[in-house]
């Protein structure tokens, strides 16, 4: 019993001594692993008659728990000494000015879509869309393109691979097919807009391969080439913001209406600012048409009963218009320092009671 007293306070005091985790652990293996000096004792209990066992036993048992206990003491503690010595040289100055929070902004495009929406919805127009993978038929056949039209074109349009049966899909080239699918499966009358991507095989400071397109669509008993003029007035005259807005229809011509126009409206140029619907200068702005009698026929509808007009701009082209941007391919860099610049607010939602850009 003397010799487990006296290798109690070794044990002890070196546990009391060890500097690191390291020397604590040699010291545990030296005391407790398996050739450790209190194993060694319990193996010599085997060798022991009945009566030495009784009291060697549990002395033997009881110098194992204190050591373990010590040192899971003397491990907690140098853990804690060690985490305070690293909160003191970790240290944060939490006087210094906090990172800006980060801040999202509307897309400019985002943004001309919803108040191109808000002034068509006054009018009664409907949101209709379609896939921007379309087949050959709704993308050209249906809207009276021939098949030598250089709009077909590899040039001009992105063509998916042949499938087995020798037909090629599309990348829509308009959103066109819209209408001609809202007409297949749906009866006159009708008054859509259809918003959207379109691609074509195009890039400079005024084209980009993916733009966005607008299209409105009305079929009745009684439109007229009026009707049309006096929709577009509207639009330009809400949608820039202006009382007046000087305008002229250019005879033009577009395989899926008759008679076509290109539509231009006054601007003045000064000192590098465009000012809409004043001035002698032209900008042209959207195309439009009487929807052509072979489009009626290829959708199912009478064209001896109805007739209607279409007309479609690009957004991003009347977004760069309104807002002043110079070069449509920034649309598309996800530059921040220019979202940050063009882009809106979330909470500014565009109403025609306020200003569709307020």
């Amino acid at each position: 019993m003397q010799d487990i007293d006296t290798l109690r306070e070794d044990l002890l005091a070196r546990i009391a001594a060890a500097a690191d985790s390291a020397a604590l652990e040699q010291i545990r293996v030296a005391a407790l692993g398996k050739k450790g000096a209190i194993s060694e004792l319990m193996r010599g209990l085997g060798q022991m008659s009945p009566e030495e066992r009784k009291s060697a036993g549990p002395a033997l048992n009881g110098l194992k728990d204190d050591v373990d206990s010590a040192i899971r003491a003397a491990r907690e503690a140098l853990e804690d000494a060690l985490l305070d010595a690293r909160l003191v040289s970790e240290r944060i100055d939490v006087t210094l000015p906090v990172l800006p929070e980060a801040r999202g902004s509307i897309h400019p495009v985002s943004q001309v879509i919803d108040e191109v929406t808000e002034i068509f919805a006054q009018m009664g127009f409907t949101v209709a869309e379609g896939p921007d993978i379309e087949e050959d038929f709704y993308n050209f056949t249906a809207l009276n393109i021939p098949p030598e039209h250089p709009a077909r074109q590899m040039h001009d349009t992105f063509y998916l691979p042949e499938r087995p049966d020798g037909t090629r899909r599309v990348l829509r080239t308009h959103t066109s097919p819209v209408q001609i699918r809202t007409m297949l499966n749906t009866k006159p009358p009708l008054r859509i807009i259809a918003p959207g991507r379109t691609f074509r095989c195009d890039s400079d400071q005024t084209h980009t391969p993916m733009f966005h397109q607008i299209e409105a669509l009305v079929i009745d008993e009684s439109t007229h080439m009026g009707h049309l003029k006096g929709c577009i007035e509207a639009f330009c005259r809400a949608f820039f913001e202006v009382d007046e807005v000087k305008m002229r229809f250019r005879p033009s011509y577009f395989p899926f209406t008759e008679p076509s126009a290109e539509v231009d409206i006054g601007c003045r140029r000064d000192g590098g600012e465009l000012r809409i619907g004043e001035g002698d200068d032209w900008l042209e702005i959207m195309g439009c048409g009487m929807v052509h009698p072979k489009v009626l026929e290829h959708c199912g509808v009478d064209p001896a009963k109805y007739q209607g007009f279409a007309f479609g701009m690009g957004i991003d082209r009347i977004a760069m218009l309104k807002y002043g941007a110079p070069d449509l391919r920034a649309f598309f860099d996800s530059d921040l320092r220019w979202l940050r610049h063009y882009g809106f607010s979330s909470l500014n939602v565009p109403t025609l009671g306020q200003g569709v850009s307020r």
